[in-house]
């Protein structure tokens, strides 16, 4: 038998939803470049519920206590008193989601003597030191592609909504007003704007399509170059770096996973270098981005807005400096928890503790650490080493 620690973030705080604004989800089979959805043997919930918090338990309450499994699900994470610390130490099985993450520190990890999984209920298993995992022979798995397109079509909605000023025009509708000139005198048109993103893997790349129709200049930086027919096909500028890349947009989307070599990217010296009025969009991670910086730059105009809903920790402290800068619009971490990716995530962590305990081989994609190295989407999109100092922070959360 196997303990499962599953950490979900809490119901709506009006209780679980007995009913839903849709009655189904549309049909998918496959993601855009081939690769099939997640392919459990079964699956114990039904499609376009709410999987992702504690009540929901991911659909997988069923499927372990039959087959002999205990399950524990919680969303009290973060300090030492914590029932996420108080459970760790004879757990097998780690399951964190992005949007809440249980920071799996190494210190975390060296109380874990019977961890052998951590899987991430979604994509970017950066709350997981993967030095730890990798010196201590853990997996670490995550449900590559479910999300990716969920997250990219938020970026295109906080790109317009920045750019248009969205926010405040419908602030004004709210508090019952018809300030036009209020609503516009921070309005553009995205038209004719360059538009870069940082990194073009499965979410930059979804990013850079669905740009193309609004005719905008763009632009990328990426270690693995594009093939040069998707350049020409969406009219692609190359950067060898965000440096190199960001002084000619006036619009820049961050899509880069979060590892030592992408930490504190965004700085106060790259921010200098964009242009006076530029936007900036992160729905990576929150520490790709440093957060006095970004609202420093804010407050003196170097940037006209940011948006994002990644944080650094999660959920970050009451006085967090992006809760109160000007010109943001900021959401807690949904852009991947749709309730059409929860479906596909949850599907997945079946399918990858299916595979776990029948001991066949987990997906190649799925694969962020195995063996003691980087794997499968790992060795492609990471760089060991460890992004989960600081994390502790999150207890102040609760405080607050």
């Amino acid at each position: 038998m196997a303990k499962v620690v599953c950490v979900l973030y809490d119901d709506p705080v009006e209780g679980y939803p007995e009913s839903y604004a849709r009655d189904d989800l549309p049909k998918l089979t496959h993601y855009p470049d081939g690769q099939t959805l997640p392919t459990p043997k079964a699956i114990d919930f039904q499609a376009g519920t709410l999987l992702g918090s504690v009540s929901g338990e991911l659909g997988l309450r069923r499927y372990l206590e039959a087959n002999g499994h205990a399950l524990v699900v919680t969303s009290d994470k973060d300090g030492p008193d914590s029932v996420f610390e108080r459970e760790l130490p004879d757990a097998d099985v780690v399951i964190s989601q992005p949007f809440w993450p249980a920071y799996l520190t190494a210190e975390r990890i060296a109380k874990a003597p019977k961890l052998k999984l951590a899987l991430t209920a979604g994509i970017g298993s950066d709350h997981v030191d993967l030095q730890a995992s990798i010196e201590r022979g853990i997996t670490v798995a995550e449900v590559t592609y479910c999300n990716s397109i969920s997250v990219s079509e938020h970026v295109v909605m906080m790109i317009l909504g920045l750019v248009r000023n969205y926010i405040p025009s419908y602030q004004w509708v709210v508090k019952g007003g018809w300030n036009i000139a209020d609503c516009v005198t921070r309005s553009y048109d995205l038209e004719g704007m360059h538009v870069g993103s940082v990194a073009a893997g499965r979410i930059g790349l979804a990013v850079l399509k669905r740009l193309k129709p609004f005719d905008v200049h763009l632009h990328y930086t990426d270690r693995h170059r594009l093939p040069e027919e998707v350049e020409k096909e969406l009219g692609l500028t190359f950067h060898e770096t965000a440096a190199d890349m960001v002084p000619h947009c006036d619009v820049v989307t961050i899509n880069a996973p979060l590892h030592p070599e992408t930490e504190n990217l965004f700085n106060a010296d790259l921010i200098s270098t964009m242009k006076r009025g530029a936007y900036l969009i992160n729905t990576a991670r929150g520490k790709i981005a440093n957060r006095e910086d970004v609202a420093a730059a804010l407050e003196s105009g170097q940037l006209a807005g940011y948006a994002g809903d990644v944080w650094f920790p999660q959920p970050p402290p009451q006085d967090h400096p992006w809760r109160s800068m000007p010109y943001h619009g900021m959401t807690p971490h949904t852009s991947g928890t749709s309730l059409s990716a929860q479906t596909r995530y949850a599907a997945g962590c079946r399918e990858i503790l299916e595979c776990w305990f029948a001991g066949e081989p987990i997906r190649e994609e799925y694969l962020i650490v195995d063996g003691g190295r980087l794997a499968g989407t790992g060795a492609h999109s990471y760089s060991a080493g460890d992004a989960t100092g600081g994390s502790a922070e999150a207890a102040r959360f609760k405080k607050g």
